[in-house]
């Protein structure tokens, strides 16, 4: 990916498959990536500045130039401009009663400029982590040939041959938030970013903020302290660099992620599998701990898959899982998963009622 191989550098001890031999450096963006980028197709509203996409896609031609030049000063001072970094979120009404906050969805929006940057610099990072093969083979996220397809086909093909073994399979969906800074960063810097690169990095995840606008109306702006940021084109690479030493501690399951989307399942031919599912949350709860990582408790949830027959046989067909700080994680019976809904028996009986 880079034009030369720098000197070899030792890789984290717990990340799985350490290939990395080169640091990560940004190359300088030539103006026609910049005019492409302006020139694309741009689906979000406009940021803090208000300034719509159109406006740019319209300008390109002429403003290509000085854009370069920003992009490209950007990563070489390792500075990001403070409005480049204020998310304007816009609640979004979603299901049901339009009084409740709850039915709402908050989108985060940046200015256009900022997303400019993002793209060219995701481009570099992911295609230096995949010319190293970095990421494990977990993840189905950034990886060549990879998507939400192979991810869904992976997971249910393996529930559906333990179905044809009789067997049960206990899944936990998990959830996480609130990334922490100092780890991410620990992370990169782990990962083949070098200390010049890593200001950059440094500079992009600190003094962000945001605020809410609704009619017309805008609150005070709010520091954002810890996460990944919200609208971000890059965040969620960053966030599968934070997480993909996870399958290593994980030894008694199956681990399969698309970004952050993260799946345990094990299988077992016992009448139940809660057990040996809770002592997986247990050494998640450690891994999570160590990294200064929340598990949303209210979004991670369970399932048991199985044959009609066999879960018919089970007195309580459900997972009951504790962790040691948030109590009993929810066993579901149905749940949307990368864009499908899943059932205890794979009927997708669920699917085809919500797409009808």
């Amino acid at each position: 990916m880079q034009s030369e191989r720098p000197h070899a550098s030792q890789a984290p001890p717990t990340v799985q498959r350490p290939c990395i031999r080169q640091e990560f450096s940004f190359r300088p963006v030539p103006v026609s990536v910049v005019k492409l980028r302006c020139n694309q197709k741009m689906k979000y509203q406009s940021g803090p500045d208000q300034t719509p996409a159109m406006l740019l896609k319209i300008s390109a031609p002429a403003i290509a130039n000085p854009v370069a030049t920003l992009i490209n000063e950007s990563p070489l001072t390792g500075y990001i401009p403070k409005l480049w970094k204020t998310a304007r979120v816009v609640p979004i009404h979603k299901i049901g009663d339009s009084t409740l906050v709850s039915n709402y969805r908050p989108i985060s929006l940046i200015l256009v400029m900022s997303k400019i940057l993002e793209k060219c610099i995701y481009t570099q990072l992911r295609d230096y982590y995949q010319y190293w093969n970095y990421l494990t083979t977990d993840q189905s996220g950034f990886r060549p040939n990879h998507s939400t397809t192979t991810a869904l086909l992976k997971v249910c093909n393996d529930i559906q041959a333990g179905m044809e073994q009789g067997n049960l399979t206990g899944a936990i969906f998990l959830d996480f938030s609130k990334a922490d800074h100092g780890s991410l960063l620990k992370k990169l810097k782990d990962s083949g970013i070098g200390d010049h690169t890593l200001t950059w990095f440094q500079s992009y995840v600190s003094d962000r903020s945001q605020y809410v606008s609704i009619s017309g109306s805008s609150s005070l702006p709010l520091q954002v302290t810890c996460g990944v940021p919200q609208g971000s084109i890059l965040s969620p690479l960053l966030f599968t660099i934070f997480i993909n030493d996870l399958p290593n501690i994980c030894k008694a399951s199956t681990v399969h992620m698309y970004a952050d989307d993260t799946n345990l399942y094990q299988q077992t031919n016992f009448p139940t599998t809660g057990g040996r599912a809770e002592r997986t949350i247990q050494e998640v709860e450690k891994w999570i701990k160590h990294n200064k990582l929340f598990l949303n408790t209210d979004k991670t949830v369970m399932m048991l898959f199985g044959t009609a027959p066999k879960l018919h046989k089970l007195q309580n067909p459900h997972l009951c899982v504790g962790t040691k700080s948030n109590g009993t994680l929810t066993s579901v019976t149905s749940l949307k998963y990368l864009g499908m809904w899943l059932d205890p028996n794979l009927s997708f009986g669920p699917h085809i009622e919500k797409l009808i």
